[in-house]
């Protein structure tokens, strides 16, 4: 199983990026995808989840209204649209496929991206 994210980097506050995670090797349809996050010195948090049919989505408090997460079960990719960043939103981001069900809890993560650094400068 791979999970490949693309699309971080450097960006200034207010700016907006777009994070792909791109899957292979399992049944994608079969799995929740979720971000998470870890800034220096931080554990991992939680950033947004997405069902595996797509229909519901779940978001931490501090991302809700300006993070998206969406799907395509055809590409088996999900993405994470970020609007009006903020410097406290600097971190590695983190792409995870959990098996069936959905959880906050990066422990319960069956499979795990490389990690993407977002840097947003203020």
């Amino acid at each position: 199983v791979q999970l490949q994210a693309s699309g971080g980097g450097l960006v200034q506050a207010g700016g907006s990026l777009r994070l792909s995670c791109a899957a292979s090797g399992l049944t994608f349809s079969n799995y929740v995808m979720s971000w998470f996050r870890q800034a220096p010195g931080k554990e991992r948090d939680f950033v947004a989840a997405i069902t595996r049919s797509g229909t519901s989505t779940f978001y931490a408090d501090s991302m809700k209204g300006r993070f998206t997460i969406s799907r395509d079960n055809v590409k088996n990719t999900v993405y994470l649209q970020m609007n009006t960043l903020k410097p406290e939103d600097t971190a590695v981001y983190y792409c995870a496929a959990k098996f069936w069900s959905y959880s906050r809890n990066y422990a319960e993560y069956n499979y795990w991206g490389q990690g993407i650094l977002v840097t947003v400068s203020s």
